[in-house]
């Protein structure tokens, strides 16, 4: 059965405050580091799944994401998934 590659990135809504962000946006200053206008802490999620077929492993990764991954009312988030080459691992 086919194997999947996904990075699921989760961010806080542009409406909801990000006290994370603008605490590293204000130390990156105190650094020395200028020009930062704007900076947002977000997750990325790394996952392999295994299914018959993209659309699929898709919608798996949808519903986790939707349920489990983010929290719907203050988060979004963007799914990239791309196959894994079989012929890599039966070849190592």
């Amino acid at each position: 059965m086919p194997r999947f590659k996904a990075r699921v990135l989760v961010s806080l809504r542009p409406s909801v405050l990000d006290p994370a962000g603008e605490a590293a946006r204000a130390a990156a200053s105190r650094l020395g580091v200028e020009g930062i206008d704007k900076l947002r802490i977000g997750k990325a999620i790394n996952l392999e799944i295994v299914a018959p077929g993209e659309s699929e492993a898709r919608s798996r990764i949808e519903l986790l994401s939707d349920r489990l991954l983010a929290n719907p009312v203050i988060e979004d988030w963007t799914l990239e998934l791309q196959p894994i080459d079989s012929s890599i691992d039966s070849a190592a």
